[in-house]
């Protein structure tokens, strides 16, 4: 997200003729785009998406049980 971020905010300033961005090279302004396209492909093909996913559905599963346990009464269970 940070590569797609930067690579719009140096096109919007190509764009406009802003600072010295206006002098760069359209290579230079795109490639931001071209590591944002690298750095997702290295990612799905990690597992490093899904696996940050999997995380997530955790987290949120332990908490809905954290807050059912609470609010019957048991108590939250603390993990080893």
């Amino acid at each position: 997200m940070l590569f797609l971020g930067l690579g719009i905010i140096l096109l919007a300033m190509k764009y406009l003729e802003f600072g010295a961005v206006a002098e760069w090279s359209w290579w230079a302004v795109l490639s931001p785009f071209a590591l944002a396209v690298a750095w997702w492909t290295w990612a799905d093909w990690s597992g490093y998406t899904k696996k940050k996913a999997m995380q997530r559905e955790n987290e949120r599963k332990q908490a809905r049980i954290d807050k059912s346990r609470e609010q019957l009464g048991l108590g939250i269970k603390k993990r080893k």
